[in-house]
């Protein structure tokens, strides 16, 4: 009994020492945006695109990466009665800098956005147009930065008023969104992968509707820090938008 105590404590600690060997020849929490860490240690090219989804990996730090839509089409016919309403998005940047090993800062904003209201029945329409809103957020991952397994981080944000004319909300006041998404992913040939994902965004106000969309998106890596991508969101409720068609672009650095 006492020498199968002493041989299971010897393995343990030997499998201790080798875990503790390996978790330090992986350590990278001595490099920083000053101290950028090296190509041959960066992690694998992720995205928050195509879909709506948001991985909880951060760029190297001291590396700097850019996603996001060349732009985004629009056409919605359902949510209002007798009105038929079209919006492009063009140029619609994040900006990523890695602060730490498992920090990042990000900036988003679209150069360009325009929405066309026209009425069906009369005609008329009206068109607004301009810069968008500017939104802010960091990414900081607790664990699993560099894949293989589970991974966790936490993403808060800011949302600052730079679009030049605000759109009309429901109510006024906070309130508390809860989006959910499940998402799927496959390479289906090499350096290309397939996504499917649906996505729902619930409301704590009853009066602001719930959205549900589907979502499909196609992408190409054509070299190993640079994706191309393509995808449509198709809404599965009346408050969703019919259909987005969206191409993008992500490049890490």
């Amino acid at each position: 009994m006492r020498r199968s105590l002493v041989f299971s404590t010897i393995w343990f600690g030997l499998g201790a020492a080798l875990t503790a060997a390996d978790a330090k020849a992986q350590d990278k929490s001595q490099y920083t945006l000053f101290n950028p860490t090296p190509v041959d240690k960066m992690r694998d090219f992720n995205t928050d695109r195509p879909t709506k989804s948001n991985v909880p990996y951060t760029v190297d730090a001291g590396h700097f990466q850019y996603e996001g839509d060349l732009f985004v089409y629009g056409y919605d016919n359902v949510s209002t009665s007798d009105t038929n309403i079209t919006s492009w998005t063009v140029g619609n940047p994040t900006f990523k800098l890695g602060l730490l090993n498992n920090l990042d800062v990000e900036v988003n904003f679209s150069f360009y956005n325009s929405i066309r209201s026209a009425t069906v029945s009369t005609g008329a329409y009206t068109i607004s147009q301009g810069f968008g809103d500017t939104f802010t957020r960091f990414k900081w991952n607790l664990f699993g930065n560099d894949g293989g397994g589970p991974a966790f981080a936490l993403i808060p944000y800011a949302k600052w008023p730079t679009a030049p004319m605000a759109p009309q909300g429901v109510g006024n006041g906070y309130i508390v969104n809860i989006p959910v998404l499940l998402n799927i992913s496959r390479p289906i040939i090499e350096k290309v992968t397939a996504y499917a994902e649906i996505f729902t965004n619930w409301s704590t106000n009853p009066q602001a509707p719930n959205i549900v969309t589907a979502d499909f998106a196609v992408a190409w890596q054509p070299r190993p820090n640079f994706q191309l991508d393509v995808g449509v969101n198709i809404g599965l409720n009346y408050a969703a938008i019919p259909y987005q068609i969206y191409v993008g672009i992500a490049q890490r650095f």
